[in-house]
C-alpha cells in the first residue's frame, strides 16, 4: 500500500465516523431530545467505539492479512451505516431522555460502526510499516490524515449536508460509499468477492434503510419537525419539534393560546397601555404570539428574530401566517 493510499484510507474512513456521530444527534433528538447531555452521550459513546476498534483492528492486523481484512471492514462499516436508521426508527421510541438511555439508544444504534471503521486505520500503519527506522513517519503521517478526516467529516457535515440534505440520504449515502469502495478495495488485493448470502444480507441492509421511518414530516439545520392537524378540528394545528409540542395554532383564531407560557406572555401585552405596540420577539416558534399582536393591538409592529428560516416557510404555509405592513421577520440568531 503507497502512502497516499494509506492516507485516503484513514482520512476516508475517520470522515464517516465523525458524519456519522453529528448525525446520530439529529436522528435521536425527536426519541432523546436536544441537550448538552445528548452531545455528551453521543461524543462519549462514539470516542468508546473509536478507541476499542483501533485496539482490536491493530490485534487483527497482526494475527491476519491486513490487506486482505481491509476491504470487509469497508463493508461491513457501511452495512452497520445502513443498520443504524432502522435501529434508531424501531428501538428510539422506547428510550427517554436521561443519561443512560442516550448511551443506550447511541450504543445500539452507532457503537458498532465506529469501531468496526477505526479498525481500518491500525491495519493500514501494518502495511505502512516495512522499515522500522520510519516508524514515526508512518504513524504521525495517518494519525494526521485521520484528525484531518475527522475535520472534513464534521465541518462539511455541520456546515453544509446537514441544511443541504436530509439526514437519511446522508448516512444511505455513506453506507452506499463505504460499501462499494470496499468491494473494490477487496477485488482489487485478490479478495474473496461477496457471495449470494452476503450480498442478500447487503440488500436487506440497504432497503431497511431506505424504508426506516422518522416521526418528522421536514428537517433542518435546527430541528427535525412536523405539523400535526386536529381531526376534530381542522383548524387547530400543533407543531413539533423534536418530538416536543412546541406551539398550537387555530388558523381562525388567532386569540387561541392553548400554551400557558404564551397566555403569561399575552397577559404583559393586555396590561400594556392602549394602542399599537413595538413588540421584539425572540423566537418565531409557531407565531403565535406576533398573531396574537396583530389581532389585539391593530396596528402594532412585530420584529421576529428566527433562527430557523425553515419554521418561517412552515408557518407561512401551514401555520396561518400572513405578511402584513407591521411585521419584520430577520433569519439570524438573536443573541447575535
Amino acid at each position: 500500500m503507497t502512502k497516499r493510499s494509506a492516507q485516503l484510507l484513514v482520512f476516508f474512513t475517520s470522515a464517516a465516523v465523525l458524519v456519522l456521530e453529528i448525525l446520530a444527534g439529529r436522528l435521536m433528538a425527536p426519541y432523546i431530545g436536544v441537550s448538552l447531555e445528548t452531545f455528551t452521550g453521543i461524543i462519549g459513546t462514539v470516542l468508546a467505539g473509536i478507541a476499542l476498534g483501533n485496539s482490536v483492528g491493530g490485534k487483527l492486523a497482526d494475527r491476519g492479512s491486513a490487506e486482505r481484512l481491509i476491504g470487509p471492514m469497508l463493508m461491513v462499516g457501511g452495512l452497520l451505516s445502513w443498520a443504524a436508521l432502522p435501529i434508531v426508527a424501531l428501538t428510539g421510541p422506547a428510550f427517554g431522555d436521561s443519561p443512560v438511555a442516550i448511551v443506550a439508544l447511541t450504543l445500539l444504534a452507532f457503537f458498532a460502526p465506529a469501531a468496526v471503521l477505526s479498525a481500518i486505520s491500525p491495519m493500514a500503519a501494518k502495511l505502512r510499516l516495512t522499515d522500522l527506522g520510519a516508524t514515526g513517519e508512518v504513524v504521525g503521517g495517518l494519525s494526521a490524515a485521520g484528525t484531518v478526516g475527522a475535520l472534513a467529516g464534521t465541518f462539511i457535515t455541520g456546515f453544509v449536508l446537514v441544511s443541504a440534505i436530509a439526514t437519511k440520504p446522508i448516512v444511505i449515502g455513506v453506507g452506499a460509499a463505504l460499501v462499494l469502495s470496499g468491494l473494490v478495495f477487496t477485488i482489487r488485493n485478490g479478495g474473496k468477492r461477496p457471495d449470494a448470502a452476503v450480498i442478500a444480507l447487503a440488500f436487506v441492509t440497504l432497503g431497511g434503510a431506505i424504508t426506516a421511518t422518522s416521526p418528522c414530516d421536514f428537517e433542518s439545520a435546527y430541528f427535525c419537525g412536523s405539523v400535526v392537524t386536529n381531526e376534530a378540528d381542522p383548524s387547530l394545528r400543533v407543531l413539533l419539534l423534536d418530538g416536543v409540542r412546541h406551539a398550537a395554532v387555530d388558523l381562525d383564531d388567532p386569540t387561541y393560546l392553548e400554551f400557558r407560557y404564551i397566555r403569561l406572555l399575552a397577559s404583559v401585552v393586555d396590561a400594556a397601555a392602549e394602542g399599537p405596540l413595538d413588540v421584539l420577539h425572540i423566537g418565531g416558534g409557531g407565531f403565535t404570539l406576533p398573531r396574537y399582536v396583530d389581532a389585539v393591538r391593530p396596528g402594532s409592529t412585530n420584529t421576529v428574530l428566527e433562527i430557523d428560516p425553515l419554521l418561517i416557510d412552515i408557518g407561512r404555509d401551514e401555520l396561518g401566517l400572513v405578511a402584513t405592513p407591521g411585521l419584520d421577520i430577520r433569519t439570524g440568531d438573536a443573541r447575535l
